[in-house]
C-alpha cells in the first residue's frame, strides 16, 4: 500500500518517485523503485476481497474503477478493469505514447518496441501532476449507478475522492468499505468496517443474493 501508516510514502519521498519532475531529476531512481514494485507484484496473490468481487461482477452489472496499480483484478477473474491510475505492468514511451504490457525491469537502456527509442520508457502509472485515465467513460457510468461502492481507499486523492459527492448529486446510494473510516467518510450513507477480506466479501455475497 502506499498511503497506510507503513506504507510506502512513510519509506519515500512522492516527489522523488511520483512526479514528472522526480523523473527527469532521476529517472534511473524511479525505474528502480517501479522495478522493485513489479518484482513486489510478481508474488503477489488475489485475496479474497479480488474474489468476491470477480465473482460478483460475473453475475451482476459492476463497472469496477480501480485506483491500484496492479493486476490483481485481472488475476482473481475480473474482466474490463478500469485502471485509473495506469497499471504497473504497462510501459509508456514518452516518444511516441506507445502502451503495451511491460512485466520486465525498465532501463535506461529499454528500448520502444513500436518507434525504436531508447531511454524513453516508463511506467504507465499516473504521477502526481498528471491526469488521471479514462475519466471521459468514468463520467458516463457514474449517473447510471444504482449503488456506489469505494472500499479501501484513503478518501484523500482528488479525483477519485469527489466520486461520492457526484453520486450523492445524482441521488445514487453509497457505501463505503474499509478498514478504518476514509477522510471523506461522512459523506456516504453508510459504512462497513474492517479487513476487505471480510467486510467486502460479506456484501458482495449480499449483493449476489438479492
Amino acid at each position: 500500500t502506499f498511503r497506510d501508516e507503513d506504507g510506502l510514502w512513510s519509506q519515500y519521498d512522492l516527489e522523488d518517485v511520483a512526479t514528472p519532475q522526480g523523473y527527469g531529476r532521476d529517472p534511473k531512481l524511479v525505474l528502480d523503485f517501479y522495478n522493485a514494485r513489479r518484482a513486489n507484484l510478481s508474488d503477489a496473490k488475489p485475496n479474497a476481497a479480488h474474489e468476491a468481487i470477480a465473482r460478483l461482477a460475473a453475475q451482476r452489472d459492476v463497472t469496477l474503477i480501480t485506483q491500484n496499480i496492479d493486476d490483481l483484478h485481472e488475476q482473481a477473474g475480473s474482466k474490463d478493469v478500469i485502471h485509473m491510475h495506469g497499471s504497473l505492468v504497462e510501459s509508456l514511451c514518452t516518444a511516441c505514447s506507445d502502451v503495451r504490457e511491460w512485466r520486465e525491469d525498465m532501463t535506461l537502456e529499454s528500448t520502444c518496441p513500436k518507434c525504436k527509442g531508447e531511454g524513453c520508457i516508463r511506467p504507465n502509472v499516473v504521477w502526481f501532476g498528471e491526469m488521471p485515465y479514462h475519466m471521459e467513460r468514468i463520467e458516463e457510468v457514474i449517473p447510471a449507478a444504482t449503488q456506489f461502492v469505494s472500499i479501501g481507499t484513503s478518501g484523500a486523492v482528488y479525483p477519485a475522492a469527489g466520486y461520492v459527492a457526484a453520486c450523492k448529486q445524482f441521488g445514487i446510494p453509497t457505501l463505503e468499505l474499509n478498514l478504518e473510516p476514509s477522510d471523506n467518510a461522512g459523506l456516504f450513507d453508510d459504512g462497513r468496517y474492517g479487513p476487505a477480506t471480510e467486510v467486502v466479501v460479506n456484501w458482495a455475497q449480499e449483493a449476489m443474493a438479492l
